[in-house]
């Protein structure tokens, strides 16, 4: 599974070096590579215009509705921390055109309502952490989701919270996550958790729990746990993107 996503990411890094060699961006274009395709004017400022349209065409019908993927998780449990990083992340990161993803950090935790607090299934470490990742996602918005995984895939969730941040979500500070965490503004989001989490139907007996477009079945789960990529890509009613078709496979083979 780790060779999955250093092959995501090494075909990721060709298809922006390739950008970067044909088009000789100029030294003023003040925008990262994953920017430089999100209007007309950056990409003609980067020098990439040809490049973006190219993008631009093969991109799935925009009135064909992204499958849907919620995640409910514990952020200590190593079964929800290897499925966000071996297979949610690096399929999401290939397929972000046609799938979006929701994360719920609560899991089987229980909310104290006469204690103003929350019980954890990994104890108090647990709990925290739930809550530095709510307050991560509320914060951080669209940029949460690397952050997030780099926090799952390092040695210390909660260590790494810091330097994680400050890696993939810049304009957000720390002193902003620790404020949410005290504060509450993070006891409410993880009681948003908490009603979202039970709210289930039919109720989560486990963590992870996936729920695709809304609904949760075993076959669905069993096969996201193994190649969540197949099954996005055949669960995505419109046209297929390249890379669900196999026009990437030649690519991928050849670095893998």
């Amino acid at each position: 599974m780790k060779t999955l996503v250093l092959c995501v990411f090494h075909v990721i890094f060709l298809r922006v070096y390739e950008i970067q060699c044909k088009s000789h961006p100029k030294p003023s274009c003040g925008y990262p590579p994953s920017q430089w395709c999100r209007s007309l004017e950056i990409a003609i400022e980067c020098g990439v215009r040809k490049q973006c349209m190219e993008l631009n065409a093969t991109r799935p019908d925009p009135v064909v509705p992204p499958v849907e993927i919620t995640l409910y998780y514990e952020s200590l449990c190593p079964g929800c921390r290897a499925f966000l990083t071996e297979q949610l992340f690096p399929a999401w990161t290939l397929l972000k055109d046609i799938m979006n993803v929701n994360l719920v950090p609560f899991g089987n935790a229980k909310e104290l309502p006469e204690e103003n607090s929350f019980s954890c299934q990994h104890g108090e470490p647990e709990c925290y952490a739930n809550m530095v990742e709510a307050c991560v996602l509320y914060a951080a918005n669209h940029a949460a989701f690397p952050v997030i995984y780099c926090m799952d895939s390092s040695a210390d969730v909660l260590k790494s919270a810091k330097s994680c941040l400050q890696l993939y979500a810049t304009f957000v500070k720390w002193q902003t996550i620790e404020s949410c965490t005290r504060g509450e503004l993070g006891h409410r989001l993880m009681h948003q958790n908490a009603v979202k989490t039970q709210a289930l139907k039919p109720a989560h007996t486990h963590v992870p729990w996936i729920t695709f477009n809304g609904e949760y079945t075993s076959e669905w789960e069993d096969k996201a746990m193994s190649t969540l990529f197949n099954l996005v890509c055949s669960l995505y009613k419109g046209i297929k993107p390249p890379v669900c078709t196999g026009a990437l496979k030649k690519l991928d083979r050849s670095f893998c």
